[in-house]
């Protein structure tokens, strides 16, 4: 991966599911060239793997803070990490 590029573990907490905050994640992912995975957890958060460029992967982390109509964001936590190679497309997972 180039230093253009990073990608981010993030776990998302309050209102988050049942709110169809997975499929706005991957649309609004999307929208911005991130690549990557969506999924609920048992614990009632959101957690997700975004790729991509700095500039998108920083205007994601903002919007994770609104999320869809009907959330009620708590917070927004981002662990870097580094991938062995880039995914490709980005989906939702269990």
């Amino acid at each position: 991966m180039s230093d253009d590029y990073q990608a981010a573990l993030v776990r998302i907490t309050g209102k988050v599911q049942g709110v169809s905050f997975r499929v706005w994640t991957r649309n609004e992912a999307l929208r911005l060239g991130l690549a990557g995975w969506v999924r609920n957890e048992s614990d009632g958060s959101v957690a997700t793997l975004i790729a991509g460029p700095d500039t998108a992967i920083s205007t994601m982390i903002e919007r994770f803070w609104h999320g869809p109509p009907g959330a009620s964001v708590s917070s927004v936590e981002k662990q870097p990490t580094t991938l062995a190679e880039m995914p490709t497309g980005f989906r939702i997972t269990g």
